[in-house]
């Protein structure tokens, strides 16, 4: 029975081992869920599915019983043989021996760790896919690497070279020297004024009015909720709200034309007057002196690589620019793990031995033999025993959920979240409507024994 219960165990822990190995994380928030206005939504992680299934297991293997029918004889009174020759069956047990077998009960695998500390008090996190693709996004491909090693982010600040650049103080230009122009005087009659039209304006009238116009159309938006129920692990908890915006309107005061402008056009007749002018005998003229630009010599800092964050395995060169930000990760291999169990198998089947009966004479009163002895073999079938194992039918994935915020929480929601996980047996301090840290990890507790979307305070925990 022990080694029944042995074998059933390790075949339950090496199925649910082989399944939590497999797990993966699919994410489905690419795309904001559809709201109304004032609801919250936040990324949850929504558990592995799994389903059970039975199996049957063989605890006993079939085998066979021999069982011996006897001869039968009848007598007679004569000087005969009384007892003719014949054969005896003997029947022969099987054997059993005892093996030892070793059954795996954990896979290996391999897998991306965080790590922290020293020597045999390192912590191991798993990496999130998030820290992964950010690792992978640096430069580091992540494909090719090999059980054992691991990498460290370090900063790496830009980098500088000083150059002399000549720079421009003063531009090219030019001086312009006046010639002026030479006159003499003269009299003669000249038109003074030629004739013309003088034109008056009549000013446009125009009129001031007020409207009300919409300078922004009411529309709902996404925004960031602010929350003291957010988790900032790279993966969940972010939290998007939809908020409706209303309308909004100017007055614009307006100055519209009444009557529009008009003009008046008077003859103006042409003047003459006799009188003495300076008549120019030689045009005004211009010397053009080009001055040529002046420059001087400058220090410039000229930035010749930006500053950037890096992974960088052991064995490689680290800038001596940069420095470590103490996050590590490391590819470490699982080994499987293996367990000794013992269990009885048949070394030799049972069988049976023929021996030989030597004839009996006397005048007596002698058994005849009627029937000679036979063998009947009966099968006894296997033992089996059903045991249950889980299959997964769905990867954990993150999702957007309606949750609570500051933008929807009040004091007495609070509250009352407070005290039913008190009466759940979990510790939250004080029922103070105040969510705290001692609130959140009942939260995260409740959701993870209950098998609910983790995240945040979601309608579905809530409920």
């Amino acid at each position: 029975m022990k080694l029944r219960v042995n074998l059933l165990t390790i075949l339950v822990r090496t199925v649910l081992s082989t399944q939590a190995s497999l797990a993966q994380t699919v994410d489905n928030t690419a795309t904001l869920p559809n709201a109304k206005p004032g609801e919250c939504f936040a990324k949850v992680i929504t558990p592995t599915q799994y389903k059970t299934e039975t199996e049957q297991v063989v605890t006993k293997q079939a085998s066979e019983t021999i069982e011996i029918i006897p001869a039968k004889y009848r007598l007679v009174e004569e000087r005969v043989i009384v007892r003719e020759a014949s054969t005896q069956v003997v029947p022969v047990p099987a054997e059993y021996e005892v093996v030892e077998e070793k059954v795996e009960t954990v896979s290996a695998s391999k897998e991306w760790f965080t790590v922290g500390g020293s020597g045999k008090d390192r912590n191991k996190i798993p990496v999130s896919p998030v820290l992964l693709e950010s690792v992978t996004n640096s430069g580091v491909d992540l494909t090719k690497a090999i059980p054992g090693i691991c990498f460290k982010e370090h900063y790496v600040a830009a980098k500088y070279r000083e150059d002399i650049e000549k720079v421009l103080v003063n531009e090219e230009s030019e001086e312009i020297e006046a010639i002026e122009a030479q006159y003499e005087e003269v009299e003669e009659r000249v038109l003074v004024k030629e004739a013309s039209t003088k034109v008056t304006d009549i000013a446009a009238v125009f009129e001031t009015v007020e409207e009300k116009v919409m300078v922004e159309p009411a529309k709902s938006v996404w925004k960031k909720g602010t929350g003291l129920v957010q988790r900032l692990d790279n993966s969940t908890g972010e939290i998007m709200c939809l908020v409706e915006i209303p309308a909004k309107y100017e007055v614009v005061t307006t100055k519209v034309l009444k009557t529009a402008a008009t003009t008046s056009v008077v003859e103006v007749p042409a003047e003459y007057k006799t009188v003495t002018i300076r008549k120019m005998v030689k045009a005004a003229q211009d010397k053009h002196i080009n001055i040529p630009a002046e420059f001087a010599e400058v220090k410039k800092r000229v930035k010749v690589e930006d500053a950037r964050f890096g992974w960088f395995a052991g064995d490689e060169a680290v800038p001596p620019n940069a420095t470590s930000t103490g996050q590590e990760i490391c590819y470490i291999e699982k080994p499987a793990e293996f367990e000794i169990v013992e269990k009885r198998v048949i070394k030799t089947p049972a069988s049976f031995q023929t021996v030989e009966v030597a004839p009996e004479f006397d005048t007596v009163r002698v058994e005849k033999l009627v029937t000679a002895a036979q063998e009947k073999r009966i099968k006894v079938p296997a033992i089996t025993e059903t045991i249950s194992k889980q299959i997964k039918v769905a990867d954990s994935r993150l999702e957007w959920r309606r949750v609570l915020c500051e933008t929807n929480m009040t004091k007495d929601i609070v509250t009352n979240i407070q005290k039913a996980l008190t009466t759940e047996g979990y510790d939250v301090g004080p029922a103070d409507g105040v969510i705290g840290g001692a609130t959140l990890r009942a939260i995260e507790s409740y959701q993870m024994k209950n098998s609910l979307d983790r995240g945040g305070i979601t309608y579905e925990t809530l409920d």
